[in-house]
């Protein structure tokens, strides 16, 4: 088999490709057929005619949650820190960023009145991320004080500070577990009409949590890809839904991953056999997919850990040729962009 490098999952992208807000309608995104030759270019309303009576859409369920936060250390000098983990008894880990960091012990004052009392670094004490006790003089929890008094953790690529609409564009009609810090954005295109079109056409649905990193954004920085480090992500696969693939595949319907936090979920539990924890799952071209027969999918970012594993679905031949086919025809890209859907490489 072919060896990948960091360089083979490079494409140029116009600047103005990567979508700064949402299309007015969740589902009047565009949506690439990419599970045909050539590809067709359609809206994501069209999604129940693409697929079939018995199939199950597995959704990610996670709700993001105002992450970002802002204060300052007892100089004075200003913060900001984004939550990527709530623990338990107020604790939280958290990215930090600041000018200088503060000893541990530090109080720092949170935008909104409440404390940040600095613990360590994150898992040990050479961690890349910070253990801090959020208190405040009503006992809140942090859940509480971060929706309150916390932001929209918008990615780096989207330029504008966030507003009310991004509090309710970016997340699932369907979110409810909170602790995800980015959103499962191939989710984002499904509105309730579209959920209600395809339950008519005889389409299961089931859904799985996984509460979204920062770590997502996180840039492969070696160009030996073997050699990135994933981030940690949490995972639960509910028995329901362990029921369900098992009932779709013996109906001989079909799996489609609404995502690839979806994908990463699956077959996370797939691999280990555990049906919730933590994953560091890395997937690129080679992988055994064992659960995935479709995927819905965001066009994502030029050597993202999230393009090799499209790459790894559908065939990395394949996908190059779907984003120069998005780029030509100015599809929208990265969160707030438009879809595609993917069939596994060998079933299209």
């Amino acid at each position: 088999m072919r060896s990948f490098t960091l360089s083979d999952f490079d494409f140029a992208l116009p600047p103005e490709l990567v979508a700064q807000h949402p299309a007015a309608e969740r589902s009047a995104s565009r949506l690439l057929d990419g599970t045909i030759s050539p590809p067709t270019d359609r809206i994501f309303r069209d999604l129940p005619s693409l697929l079939r009576a018995g199939d199950l859409l597995v959704f990610n369920d996670t709700q993001v949650v105002k992450a970002r936060l802002f204060g300052e250390k007892p100089t004075g000098g200003r913060l900001e820190l984004l939550v990527e983990r709530v623990l338990t008894d107020g604790e939280v880990v958290c990215h930090m960023k600041v000018s200088k960091k503060p000893p541990v012990g530090t109080v720092l004052r949170m935008v909104g009145g409440f404390r940040a009392t600095l613990l360590g670094r994150w898992p040990e004490k050479d961690g890349a991320l910070f253990r801090l006790a959020f208190a405040s003089d009503d006992g809140a929890d942090p859940y509480a004080l971060m929706a309150r008094h916390g932001h929209v953790p918008l990615p780096p690529y989207i330029a504008h500070a966030d507003s009310e609409d991004d509090v309710r564009r970016y997340q699932t009609v369907f979110a409810r577990v909170p602790g995800a810090v980015a959103a499962p954005t191939a989710a984002l295109h499904f509105d309730e009409a579209l959920l209600a079109q395809l339950d008519a056409a005889g389409v299961q649905r089931a859904s799985v949590t996984l509460h979204v990193g920062a770590g997502t954004f996180q840039p492969v920085k070696t160009e030996n890809i073997a050699e990135h480090v994933m981030h940690a992500e949490r995972y639960e696969v509910p028995p329901a839904t362990q029921q369900a693939i098992a009932d779709c595949h013996a109906r001989g319907g079909r799996v489609v991953a609404v995502g690839t936090t979806t994908v990463r979920t699956l077959e996370s539990w797939a691999a280990s056999g555990e049906a919730s924890g933590d994953t560091r799952i890395f997937i690129t071209p080679g992988f055994r997919f064992r659960h995935v027969d479709l995927l819905v999918t965001n066009f994502h970012l030029p050597k993202s850990t999230l393009m090799m594993l499209v790459s790894a679905f559908a065939g990395y031949e394949r996908i190059m040729a779907l984003y120069a086919h998005a780029v030509r025809e100015r599809y929208r890209f990265f969160s707030y962009g438009d879809a595609m859907l993917l069939a596994r490489a060998g079933d299209a």
